[in-house]
Protein backbone atom coordinates (compact mmCIF):
# COMPACT_ATOMS: atom_id res chain seq x y z
CA UNK A 1 0.00 0.00 0.00
CA UNK A 2 1.29 3.00 -1.00
CA UNK A 3 1.32 6.81 0.89
CA UNK A 4 2.01 10.07 -0.11
CA UNK A 5 2.53 13.20 2.15
CA UNK A 6 2.76 16.85 1.06
CA UNK A 7 4.14 19.34 2.98
CA UNK A 8 3.63 23.04 1.27
CA UNK A 9 2.93 26.29 2.58
CA UNK A 10 2.15 25.04 6.32
CA UNK A 11 -0.03 22.32 4.95
CA UNK A 12 0.53 18.38 5.94
CA UNK A 13 -1.73 16.11 3.78
CA UNK A 14 -1.45 12.46 3.86
CA UNK A 15 -3.26 10.41 1.29
CA UNK A 16 -3.68 6.97 0.25
CA UNK A 17 -3.58 5.46 -3.26
CA UNK A 18 -6.55 4.96 -4.49
CA UNK A 19 -7.58 1.33 -5.92
CA UNK A 20 -9.91 0.44 -8.37
CA UNK A 21 -11.97 -2.52 -8.13
CA UNK A 22 -11.15 -5.05 -10.93
CA UNK A 23 -13.91 -4.85 -13.87
CA UNK A 24 -16.68 -7.22 -13.60
CA UNK A 25 -16.27 -7.46 -9.47
CA UNK A 26 -19.12 -5.66 -9.24
CA UNK A 27 -22.47 -5.08 -11.58
CA UNK A 28 -25.55 -3.36 -10.83
CA UNK A 29 -28.94 -4.81 -11.06
CA UNK A 30 -30.71 -3.73 -13.92
CA UNK A 31 -33.98 -3.67 -12.46
CA UNK A 32 -33.35 -2.45 -8.08
CA UNK A 33 -30.37 -0.74 -9.10
CA UNK A 34 -28.47 -2.04 -6.32
CA UNK A 35 -24.76 -3.22 -6.08
CA UNK A 36 -23.91 -7.05 -6.65
CA UNK A 37 -21.25 -8.77 -6.20
CA UNK A 38 -19.52 -11.30 -8.29
CA UNK A 39 -19.05 -14.19 -6.04
CA UNK A 40 -22.90 -13.42 -4.86
CA UNK A 41 -24.16 -13.53 -8.31
CA UNK A 42 -22.68 -16.46 -8.56
CA UNK A 43 -23.42 -18.00 -5.37
CA UNK A 44 -27.22 -17.24 -6.17
CA UNK A 45 -27.19 -18.47 -9.68
CA UNK A 46 -27.16 -14.78 -11.39
CA UNK A 47 -30.63 -13.82 -9.49
CA UNK A 48 -30.77 -10.15 -7.59
CA UNK A 49 -30.83 -11.18 -3.89
CA UNK A 50 -32.50 -8.20 -3.51
CA UNK A 51 -35.35 -8.31 -5.77
CA UNK A 52 -35.44 -11.54 -7.56
CA UNK A 53 -34.47 -10.07 -10.90
CA UNK A 54 -33.10 -12.22 -13.21
CA UNK A 55 -30.02 -11.01 -14.97
CA UNK A 56 -29.36 -12.40 -18.50
CA UNK A 57 -26.45 -15.33 -18.47
CA UNK A 58 -25.48 -17.19 -21.40
CA UNK A 59 -24.55 -20.98 -22.09
CA UNK A 60 -21.74 -20.86 -19.66
CA UNK A 61 -23.62 -19.77 -16.85
CA UNK A 62 -26.54 -22.18 -17.28
CA UNK A 63 -24.60 -25.15 -18.06
CA UNK A 64 -22.99 -24.29 -14.02
CA UNK A 65 -26.59 -23.98 -12.77
CA UNK A 66 -27.74 -27.02 -14.63
CA UNK A 67 -24.72 -29.56 -15.35
CA UNK A 68 -23.92 -32.00 -12.35
CA UNK A 69 -20.45 -30.92 -11.08
CA UNK A 70 -20.65 -28.15 -14.54
CA UNK A 71 -18.63 -31.36 -16.22
CA UNK A 72 -20.58 -32.00 -19.91
CA UNK A 73 -19.53 -32.94 -23.38
CA UNK A 74 -19.84 -30.15 -25.81
CA UNK A 75 -21.34 -31.35 -29.07
CA UNK A 76 -21.23 -30.17 -33.10
CA UNK A 77 -18.74 -26.95 -31.18
CA UNK A 78 -16.77 -25.88 -34.33
CA UNK A 79 -19.94 -25.25 -36.98
CA UNK A 80 -19.78 -21.28 -38.27
CA UNK A 81 -21.58 -19.59 -39.75
CA UNK A 82 -21.19 -18.73 -44.03
CA UNK A 83 -22.09 -15.79 -46.15
CA UNK A 84 -25.01 -17.06 -48.51
CA UNK A 85 -25.94 -13.58 -49.04
CA UNK A 86 -22.58 -12.04 -49.53
CA UNK A 87 -24.78 -10.00 -47.00
CA UNK A 88 -23.24 -6.33 -46.29
CA UNK A 89 -25.06 -3.20 -44.23
CA UNK A 90 -22.97 -1.19 -42.15
CA UNK A 91 -20.25 -3.67 -42.59
CA UNK A 92 -19.68 -7.23 -44.11
CA UNK A 93 -21.74 -10.32 -42.76
CA UNK A 94 -18.47 -12.01 -42.48
CA UNK A 95 -16.37 -9.41 -40.48
CA UNK A 96 -19.58 -8.91 -38.43
CA UNK A 97 -19.04 -13.14 -37.43
CA UNK A 98 -15.46 -12.67 -36.40
CA UNK A 99 -15.78 -9.90 -34.91
CA UNK A 100 -18.68 -11.37 -32.69
CA UNK A 101 -16.59 -14.24 -32.32
CA UNK A 102 -13.80 -12.56 -30.55
CA UNK A 103 -15.89 -10.45 -28.80
CA UNK A 104 -17.26 -13.16 -26.72
CA UNK A 105 -15.45 -16.63 -27.57
CA UNK A 106 -18.50 -18.00 -28.91
CA UNK A 107 -18.64 -19.93 -32.36
CA UNK A 108 -22.14 -18.71 -32.74
CA UNK A 109 -25.04 -17.61 -30.48
CA UNK A 110 -25.99 -21.16 -29.44
CA UNK A 111 -23.81 -24.17 -27.90
CA UNK A 112 -24.85 -27.76 -27.65
CA UNK A 113 -23.76 -29.93 -24.58
CA UNK A 114 -24.39 -33.34 -22.94
CA UNK A 115 -24.06 -33.97 -19.23
CA UNK A 116 -25.92 -35.16 -16.31
CA UNK A 117 -28.83 -33.54 -14.41
CA UNK A 118 -28.97 -35.21 -11.00
CA UNK A 119 -27.39 -38.20 -12.55
CA UNK A 120 -29.93 -38.28 -15.59
CA UNK A 121 -28.55 -37.89 -18.82
CA UNK A 122 -29.45 -34.58 -20.64
CA UNK A 123 -28.52 -32.76 -24.11
CA UNK A 124 -29.00 -29.17 -23.74
CA UNK A 125 -28.98 -26.68 -26.32
CA UNK A 126 -28.30 -23.39 -24.99
CA UNK A 127 -28.83 -19.54 -27.47
CA UNK A 128 -26.14 -16.75 -26.18
CA UNK A 129 -28.03 -13.31 -26.55
CA UNK A 130 -24.53 -11.48 -26.66
CA UNK A 131 -23.32 -13.43 -30.14
CA UNK A 132 -25.38 -11.03 -32.69
CA UNK A 133 -28.68 -10.52 -30.20
CA UNK A 134 -28.87 -14.66 -30.27
CA UNK A 135 -30.24 -14.51 -33.65
CA UNK A 136 -31.25 -17.61 -35.35
CA UNK A 137 -29.42 -18.46 -38.33
CA UNK A 138 -27.88 -21.28 -40.39
CA UNK A 139 -25.81 -22.97 -37.72
CA UNK A 140 -28.39 -22.35 -35.21
CA UNK A 141 -30.57 -24.53 -37.03
CA UNK A 142 -28.16 -26.77 -37.59
CA UNK A 143 -27.06 -27.41 -33.93
CA UNK A 144 -30.59 -27.79 -32.59
CA UNK A 145 -31.15 -30.17 -35.97
CA UNK A 146 -28.51 -32.30 -34.94
CA UNK A 147 -29.14 -32.17 -31.20
CA UNK A 148 -31.90 -33.67 -31.57
CA UNK A 149 -30.43 -36.22 -34.07
CA UNK A 150 -27.73 -36.92 -31.26
CA UNK A 151 -31.20 -37.49 -28.61
CA UNK A 152 -32.75 -39.72 -30.86
CA UNK A 153 -29.79 -41.57 -31.20
CA UNK A 154 -28.77 -42.18 -27.75
CA UNK A 155 -32.71 -42.20 -26.22
CA UNK A 156 -31.64 -38.74 -24.22
CA UNK A 157 -34.17 -35.87 -23.64
CA UNK A 158 -33.25 -32.98 -24.82
CA UNK A 159 -33.60 -29.25 -23.35
CA UNK A 160 -33.91 -26.23 -25.03
CA UNK A 161 -33.23 -22.87 -23.98
CA UNK A 162 -33.86 -19.97 -26.01
CA UNK A 163 -32.51 -16.83 -25.74
CA UNK A 164 -33.30 -14.50 -28.63
CA UNK A 165 -33.64 -11.84 -30.95
CA UNK A 166 -35.18 -13.71 -33.54
CA UNK A 167 -33.81 -14.52 -36.74
CA UNK A 168 -30.73 -13.51 -38.30
CA UNK A 169 -32.07 -11.03 -41.31
CA UNK A 170 -27.93 -11.28 -42.38
CA UNK A 171 -29.31 -14.85 -43.84
CA UNK A 172 -32.88 -13.55 -44.84
CA UNK A 173 -34.53 -16.93 -46.26
CA UNK A 174 -31.37 -19.28 -44.80
CA UNK A 175 -32.56 -18.06 -41.38
CA UNK A 176 -36.39 -18.57 -41.78
CA UNK A 177 -35.74 -21.87 -42.86
CA UNK A 178 -34.72 -23.21 -39.95
CA UNK A 179 -38.50 -22.81 -38.32
CA UNK A 180 -39.71 -25.42 -40.51
CA UNK A 181 -36.23 -27.07 -40.15
CA UNK A 182 -36.09 -27.56 -36.18
CA UNK A 183 -39.77 -28.03 -36.07
CA UNK A 184 -39.70 -30.81 -38.68
CA UNK A 185 -36.78 -32.65 -35.83
CA UNK A 186 -38.98 -31.88 -32.97
CA UNK A 187 -41.96 -34.39 -34.26
CA UNK A 188 -39.06 -36.81 -35.14
CA UNK A 189 -38.32 -36.55 -31.34
CA UNK A 190 -41.83 -36.56 -30.54
CA UNK A 191 -42.53 -39.83 -32.51
CA UNK A 192 -39.35 -41.74 -30.56
CA UNK A 193 -41.06 -40.89 -27.89
CA UNK A 194 -38.30 -38.63 -26.32
CA UNK A 195 -38.80 -35.64 -23.98
CA UNK A 196 -38.56 -32.23 -25.06
CA UNK A 197 -38.44 -29.95 -22.73
CA UNK A 198 -38.64 -25.36 -23.60
CA UNK A 199 -36.77 -23.02 -21.55
CA UNK A 200 -38.02 -19.73 -22.43
CA UNK A 201 -35.55 -16.81 -21.14
CA UNK A 202 -35.36 -13.08 -21.74
CA UNK A 203 -35.77 -12.45 -24.30
CA UNK A 204 -37.34 -15.01 -26.73
CA UNK A 205 -39.08 -13.21 -29.68
CA UNK A 206 -38.93 -13.30 -33.01
CA UNK A 207 -38.98 -16.50 -35.55
CA UNK A 208 -37.56 -19.16 -32.77
CA UNK A 209 -41.09 -18.16 -30.71
CA UNK A 210 -42.78 -18.99 -33.48
CA UNK A 211 -41.06 -22.29 -33.85
CA UNK A 212 -38.84 -24.57 -31.56
CA UNK A 213 -39.51 -22.41 -28.82
CA UNK A 214 -42.89 -22.70 -28.01
CA UNK A 215 -43.16 -26.70 -29.12
CA UNK A 216 -41.92 -28.13 -25.76
CA UNK A 217 -43.67 -31.16 -23.67
CA UNK A 218 -43.47 -28.84 -21.51
CA UNK A 219 -42.91 -25.01 -21.87
CA UNK A 220 -41.62 -23.27 -19.41
CA UNK A 221 -39.91 -20.06 -18.48
CA UNK A 222 -38.07 -17.76 -15.57
CA UNK A 223 -39.80 -14.60 -13.77
CA UNK A 224 -40.47 -11.67 -16.18
CA UNK A 225 -38.59 -12.84 -19.42
CA UNK A 226 -40.14 -10.88 -22.42
CA UNK A 227 -41.81 -13.51 -24.83
CA UNK A 228 -43.33 -12.52 -28.12
CA UNK A 229 -43.30 -12.66 -31.64
CA UNK A 230 -43.42 -8.65 -32.60
CA UNK A 231 -41.98 -6.29 -29.87
CA UNK A 232 -44.48 -4.28 -27.66
CA UNK A 233 -43.38 -0.95 -30.23
CA UNK A 234 -44.01 -2.72 -33.20
CA UNK A 235 -47.25 -3.91 -31.90
CA UNK A 236 -48.47 -0.43 -30.37
CA UNK A 237 -47.89 1.38 -33.10
CA UNK A 238 -49.70 -1.55 -35.59
CA UNK A 239 -52.55 -1.67 -33.71
CA UNK A 240 -52.50 2.08 -32.35
CA UNK A 241 -53.91 1.11 -29.02
CA UNK A 242 -52.20 1.01 -25.54
CA UNK A 243 -50.65 -2.69 -24.66
CA UNK A 244 -52.31 -4.34 -21.39
CA UNK A 245 -49.96 -4.46 -18.01
CA UNK A 246 -47.19 -6.43 -18.38
CA UNK A 247 -47.54 -7.39 -21.72
CA UNK A 248 -45.28 -10.23 -23.27
CA UNK A 249 -44.25 -11.07 -19.99
CA UNK A 250 -43.92 -14.57 -19.13
CA UNK A 251 -46.58 -13.78 -16.30
CA UNK A 252 -49.33 -12.92 -19.19
CA UNK A 253 -48.10 -15.53 -21.49
CA UNK A 254 -48.68 -18.11 -19.04
CA UNK A 255 -51.96 -16.40 -17.64
CA UNK A 256 -53.07 -17.24 -21.39
CA UNK A 257 -52.08 -20.55 -21.73
CA UNK A 258 -48.84 -20.68 -23.71
CA UNK A 259 -46.92 -21.59 -20.99
CA UNK A 260 -46.87 -24.79 -18.29
CA UNK A 261 -44.90 -23.24 -15.16
CA UNK A 262 -42.79 -20.66 -14.25
CA UNK A 263 -39.77 -21.25 -12.55
CA UNK A 264 -37.33 -19.35 -10.41
CA UNK A 265 -33.80 -20.27 -11.79
CA UNK A 266 -32.48 -21.09 -8.35
CA UNK A 267 -35.28 -23.98 -8.33
CA UNK A 268 -34.88 -24.61 -12.47
CA UNK A 269 -32.44 -27.77 -12.01
CA UNK A 270 -34.46 -29.37 -9.09
CA UNK A 271 -37.91 -29.05 -11.44
CA UNK A 272 -36.17 -30.19 -14.19
CA UNK A 273 -35.05 -33.35 -12.48
CA UNK A 274 -38.44 -33.84 -11.52
CA UNK A 275 -39.93 -33.14 -14.83
CA UNK A 276 -37.46 -35.97 -16.11
CA UNK A 277 -37.56 -38.34 -13.78
CA UNK A 278 -42.29 -38.36 -14.20
CA UNK A 279 -41.46 -38.53 -17.79
CA UNK A 280 -39.47 -41.09 -17.74
CA UNK A 281 -41.80 -43.00 -16.18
Amino acid sequence: MAWFKREEKGISTTTEEKKEAPDGIWNKCPSCKKPLHYSEMVENQYVCHYCGYHLRVGSKEYFSVLFDDNEFTELFENLTSGDPLEFTDTKKYTARIVESQNKTGLKDAIRAAHGKIDGQDLVIACMDFNFIGGSMGSVVGEKIARSIDYSIKNKIPFLMISKSGGARMMEAAFSLMQMAKTSAKLALLSQAKIPYISLLTDPTTGGVTASFAMLGDVNIAEPGALIGFAGPRVIKETIKKDLPKGFQTAEFVQEHGFLDFIVDRREMKDKLSTFLKLMAN
